[in-house]
């Protein structure tokens, strides 16, 4: 078969700033994992840029090299880290703070993490209530603090002499809010930020900053943030690539992983419970129940889109998905999520699956923000602009067309990812079928 034509993607030349609104556990697992892996110290577990690799052509052939080699991706050596927060600590005291990696590591690299100053964010707690920030910004309107975000933006990149931007949310998770009239059109939001309309949070206000720039946007919380009409009309504008939602760690990240095995070998479903304990700033903000409303919406569609009841009746009608997250300071970074799973097999015969997973939720985390930021600034050099939903993998609440549903199975999901890749590299697409049905019917 001819090869497919490259996709033209700009070299991944000079500096690349990561920035993250949002200094805290995650962000400095992140940064500190990035700068302990440069220095040799520690090696880069759970990224799929750094360890992963990517099979080329049949079996036969065994070309399955790194796919850091295969793709043209930036290198650690290259990033740049800066973000904001509404707590002044450096990202050592951050780190500190957090608890979730060793001091005796921090040490080691203590200085560059002290380097890294957040900027003053931009914050209300009608938003997250159960954080007091004490170093944000402050304006009249919702368009100024767009303004003092863009050049942020723009001063970061001039001072560190980058060549390019991308930016993490990383920050808390905000209250529910329900899509109105003026997330509809770009005109009516911009309308909105200069009228300081309450259904503007300030994620958004960090990504119409953002995109208003053409600089790529990954959400890794639930929020709204830019999954609306107006910002997704900005982002084509600008040519800005965004992905989201809410970064798939731990219990959700189970369920993309159980549920699809359980549909392949149709497995019926009577209920679903969850449970989590964990004590971070996430846990804190989450005790709030108009944040966890938010969480919670992002947690339960996963099921329903996996098991599909209206294709499966039999198997999946109405089953029972029930969610909880509990505060518990003890537990710190170091989250913990019961699942019991009732099930059914042959002749209706009732099965249960119990899973405690004991995860540190930062540490899963970490490798996700260091994939996106790689990932994104790829589709921005290959002009792969809006909604990279082919990013689904790593997201709780995927970005997807309006007129689609979204990819939850995470093995269809590393496939599409995968044949992104291909796709960009000129490389034939993986449908594994069997090298004998190529043999013999070609």
């Amino acid at each position: 078969m001819d090869k497919m034509p490259k996709v033209k993607i700009a070299p991944a030349k000079g500096k690349l700033g990561v920035l993250t609104p949002g200094l805290g556990a995650v962000s400095t697992t992140f940064i500190a994992g990035v700068m302990a892996i440069r220095k040799g110290l520690a090696k880069p577990i759970g990224s799929m840029t750094q360890m992963g690799t990517i099979r080329l052509g049949k079996r036969t052939e065994h070309r399955v090299p790194k796919i850091k080699d295969f793709i043209p991706l930036s290198k650690l050596d290259d990033l740049v880290f800066g973000g904001w927060d509404i707590f002044k600590d450096n990202a050592y005291q951050s780190a500190i703070t957090a608890g979730v990696l060793e001091t005796g590591l921090l040490d080691k690299i203590r200085p560059e993490l002290e380097s890294i100053k957040p900027m003053k964010g931009v914050f209300h707690k009608h938003y997250v209530k159960k954080l007091n920030g004490t170093y944000i910004k402050s304006a009249k309107t919702k368009w100024d603090y767009a303004q003092m975000l863009m050049e942020d933006m723009q001063n970061f990149k001039d001072t560190n002499r980058l060549n390019r931007l991308v930016i993490v949310w990383c920050g808390s998770t905000e209250i529910f809010i329900k899509p109105e009239a003026v997330h509809k059109s770009l005109e009516a939001f911009e309308k909105g930020l200069k009228k300081n309309h309450p259904a503007i949070a300030p994620s958004m206000i960090y990504a119409y900053a953002a995109l208003k720039l053409g600089i790529p946007y990954a959400n890794g919380a639930p929020n709204l943030s830019h999954d609306f009409p107006a910002l997704f009309e900005l982002a084509k504008e600008t040519h800005a690539p965004i992905s989201g939602k809410d970064f798939k760690t731990g219990q959700t990240l189970m369920k993309t992983i159980i549920a699809p095995g359980l549909k392949a070998r149709m497995l019926g479903l009577h209920g679903w419970f969850s449970t989590n304990i964990l004590g971070n700033r996430d846990g804190e903000v989450l005790d709030d129940p108009e944040s966890f409303k938010t969480k919670e919406e992002s947690k339960l569609s996963v099921l329903e889109f996996i098991l599909q009841p209206e294709l499966y009746p039999e198997l999946y009608h109405k089953f029972y998905h029930k969610v909880r997250i509990n505060y518990y300071p003890p537990r710190g970074d170091n989250k913990e999520g019961w699942d019991n799973i009732d099930i059914f097999g042959w002749l209706g015969y009732p099965m249960q699956i119990k899973v405690d997973f004991l995860c540190r939720d930062s540490i899963l985390a970490a490798p996700i923000v260091l994939d996106l930021a790689l990932y994104m600034d790829l589709a921005q050099r290959a002009k792969f602009s809006g909604i990279q939903e082919w990013l689904s993998f790593f997201f709780k609440s995927p970005l997807h067309l309006p007129d689609l549903y979204p990819e939850h199975d995470l093995f269809i999901q590393q496939m599409k990812l995968k044949n992104t890749l291909r796709f960009m590299m000129g490389e034939e697409q993986i449908t594994h079928l069997g090298a004998d049905y190529y043999e013999y019917y070609r």
